[in-house]
């Protein structure tokens, strides 16, 4: 009997990937390509949704080549994706009608006043569990939708779909113009700023204050049950789970019981708590999100704090200050030296997201001297990953029953030792790294694999994690202290610089 895989398609920020696992929870083959990344305007970041599903019609058959297998050996496709990244299509010709508004944009940050005099902000957080920010993908449709009057007029018709990458992908997967099922999940819905988190439902008011039609929207769909099967690029495999990216990660860290976190760093950086099927209502900053949702059974849910730039931080030393050749060089050079030298860098490039959510805040770096080398500003690139952690992780800590006690990661950024150990130091507990540090796209082959039967329960799932590395806190109080201080103040300061001078900036 030939073996039998399930396949994971992640389609992340800067690549996508296609992976197959086997019964052991091994990876067996893996086939990854990156996509282009635009910025036309300061604040604006783009993605061409077409080549996204371009790349994905290579990958597919790719990946399947790589392990010498057929789609049949296939049991189950999980897809996982960048969340709040916005694309609107014909619905005739399955074109986008223009570029993806991705994740990380805030060119609808002026929006977000108007929404507010519509609808009180409390209401909005009441409803969708996110504060109004321009992260979400509500505001992004409103904007495209406002920005070219035969756009809403498209939509009014019903001629134009919407949905996030998921919403796509799929579409695209089950035939596009030929039957494509136009539908999403409620993770991914979750984090549009449209639906009811008690209901998993579109928010007519929500709609109303953000001008939506709802013949735009894509169904709301369990995130593990039969949603169907694949017809393009190759035929037949069935599609049992479609997760966010990041919500996958939870899962495939195995975090299914309340009160349970881990935390991955890529391009963001991404801290979730389980909550269980109680709606969390954060104080402190945090948002509320679906952790994932099985056909025929409640939701769970989760608290999260978003930090929006942390690899890409990385990436941008590489390719815009040609500081070093490769990401993994930043960590090399931050060991030529003993800490920052009094430099801390804000990397506020889309505004700041939790705990603080401010939407003007700019980029800046602090404490710069005759002193600092090009060691000491990596240090302090790295160190500003660490440290948004930490200001997330004191949030969680401030609105959890029980607080953090350690830390699971996971993500690319986790190959960096000297990261890792700075999250620890801060956070002033342990953190561990699982054998599988790639746990986005594992998460989606777990979901899919339970559905489809591949897998028989979660406890299997439990005994498939191990640990590969693990950090302890060798921070002196006073310099944590001392180092939290001045963050604060670096922080405060981008804030400030971001706000107009009539604003008390």
């Amino acid at each position: 009997m030939s073996e039998r895989y399930v396949a994971a398609l992640d389609q992340g920020t800067t690549s996508t990937r296609c992976l197959l696992f086997d019964q052991q929870g091994r990876l067996v083959s893996l086939a990854q390509r990156q996509h282009h990344q635009h910025f036309p305007q300061p604040g604006w970041v783009e993605h061409d949704a077409a080549e996204i599903w371009h790349v994905v019609r290579r990958l597919i058959p790719e990946a399947l080549d790589n392990a010498g297998a057929g789609p049949e050996q296939v049991v189950a496709l999980g897809v996982t994706n960048q969340r709040e990244t916005t694309v609107v299509w014909d619905r005739h010709t399955g074109q986008p009608v223009g570029p993806a508004i991705v994740w990380q944009d805030t060119r609808t940050a002026p929006l977000l006043q108007k929404l507010c005099d519509d609808l009180d902000e409390t209401v909005i957080f009441e409803r969708t569990g996110l504060p109004a920010a321009a992260y979400f993908s509500g505001p992004k449709l409103r904007w495209l939708l406002d920005s070219d009057p035969r756009l809403r007029e498209r939509a009014e018709r019903g001629d134009l779909l919407f949905g996030t990458m998921d919403t796509w992908l799929l579409w695209n997967l089950t035939g596009g113009v030929d039957g494509g099922l136009h539908v999403t999940d409620a993770t991914n819905a979750s984090r549009t700023m449209l639906m009811d988190l008690r209901t998993l439902a579109w928010d007519p008011q929500m709609l109303a204050c953000l001008q939506v039609p709802a013949s735009m929207l894509p169904q709301i769909r369990p995130s593990m049950g039969q949603l169907g099967r694949t017809r393009d690029p190759v035929p037949g495999i069935p599609i049992t789970a479609v997760i966010g990216d990041q919500q996958a990660s939870l899962f495939g860290q195995t975090a299914f019981e309340p009160g349970e976190a881990k935390c991955t760093f890529g391009t963001g950086s991404f801290l979730l708590l389980n909550t269980g099927t109680e709606i969390p209502r954060s104080r402190h900053g945090l948002i509320t999100t679906v952790a994932h949702k099985v056909d025929g059974e409640p939701p769970v849910y989760a608290l999260e704090g978003s930090v929006a730039v942390a690899g890409a931080l990385v990436e941008w030393c590489r390719e815009s200050l040609g500081l070093i050749r490769s990401p993994a060089e930043i960590e090399t050079l931050a060991m030529t030296v003993e800490d920052n030298g009094g430099c801390f860098v804000v990397p506020a490039f889309s505004g700041l997201y939790a705990p603080r959510w401010e939407s003007k805040a700019q980029g800046i770096v602090a404490g710069l001297t005759s002193y600092i080398t090009k060691g000491h500003i990596a240090r302090a690139v790295l160190e500003a990953t660490a440290l948004q952690i930490c200001e997330v992780a004191q949030a969680m800590n401030r609105d959890a029953e029980v607080p953090l006690s350690s830390l699971a990661v996971d993500g690319g950024m986790t190959a960096n030792n000297l990261l890792m150990q700075a999250v620890a130091d801060f956070l002033d507990v342990p953190v561990v790294r699982p054998m599988m540090a790639e746990t986005v796209a594992l998460g989606a082959a777990y979901a899919a694999g339970l559905t489809a039967g591949y897998w028989p329960d979660r406890q299997v799932l439990k005994r498939q994690w191990h640990k590969a590395g693990e950090w302890h806190p060798a921070m002196d109080p006073g310099v944590r202290r001392f180092t939290l201080e001045r963050w604060d103040r670096a922080v405060e300061l981008s804030i400030a610089w971001g706000r107009p001078r009539d604003a008390g900036g």
